[in-house]
């Protein structure tokens, strides 16, 4: 498997130096095998002498370590994932209906008992598994409070602090990033999987610059509505701001900013893990 992830390594730095003029985000600390400061045809030779000479071993190390292309949840679903700056994120919302620990999260599909909850649970959009392939599975936030771990094993839902160091790293400001509703230029779009495929049009600013591929897997409300998809991507965050609310990620189909605000923790949204 190291070796294997050491090819993917070399093949990525090979296509930055040779086929593309953009690498993706993160790629320059993967990239950077000889530490140099940027990516380079000697980075390409370092790599080759490490993996088949035995010549001194890259650093910084992170695609081996810090940033393993895949991670693969409870009930065997496998994630893509996606090096921004310093955090190591999936690519894709979370799809699992078991606690890390294998106790059953409860699938409650009826709107008047997803209302009156005050645990962990989850849905479909619409109560139709046929979304879930594309959008994940929506959770309220007490399934993401849980201590039997929501997340894959070495992975967590992100806090407040830790979606604000994903913004600034795109570009926000820490008062931006501190900022309550629409804040930030660009950062949304950048976080959003470009065209109108998932999207509706217009998809405002959506570049996809991060990898992060935000895609628009709508809302369960507090009393059991749905609504939203192909418009917004909610994402909870781990911190809650009292006892009802909880902080949570907005991106919308005609805005390339990024929304953050607090709702109420019975709502169900898509969730993001990062990697410990």
């Amino acid at each position: 498997m190291r070796k294997l992830l050491l090819l993917i390594r070399l093949t990525l730095t090979i296509g930055i130096v040779f086929f593309t003029t953009t690498a993706p985000a993160g790629a320059y600390v993967c990239g950077d095998a000889n530490d140099s400061g940027g990516i380079d045809i000697d980075d390409v030779v370092f790599l080759i002498s490490y993996i088949f000479s035995g010549g001194p071993a890259p650093d910084p190390n992170c695609c081996e370590s810090d940033c393993p292309p895949t991670v693969t949840d409870y009930d065997g679903n496998v994630y893509q994932t996606v090096l921004i700056g310093d955090q190591c994120w999936m690519m894709e919302n979370l799809k699992v209906t078991h606690y890390r620990n294998g106790d059953p999260i409860p699938h409650v599909t009826d709107g008047g008992t997803w209302s009156g909850l005050s645990s962990g649970a989850y849905c479909e959009y619409d109560n139709d598994p046929s979304h879930v392939p594309t959008y994940g599975r929506l959770y309220n936030w007490y399934a993401v409070d849980d201590s039997r771990g929501l997340a894959p094993e070495g992975w967590h839902v992100p806090s407040d602090d830790e979606w604000k160091q994903l913004e600034m790293y795109l570009g926000m400001s820490q008062a931006e990033a501190d900022a309550y509703g629409w804040r930030g230029t660009d950062e949304g779009g950048k976080l959003k999987e470009s065209g109108t495929t998932h999207w509706n049009p217009p998809n405002e600013g959506a570049t996809n610059e991060s990898g992060f591929s935000a895609l628009p897997g709508g809302y369960r409300g507090s009393g059991g509505n749905f609504g939203s998809m192909g418009v917004y991507a909610y994402f909870w965050s781990f911190t809650e701001l009292d006892s009802n609310y909880a902080w949570y990620r907005g991106l919308s189909y005609g805005l390339s900013q990024g929304d953050r605000v607090s709702y109420s923790k019975q709502y169900g949204f898509s969730v993001r893990c990062v990697r410990d």
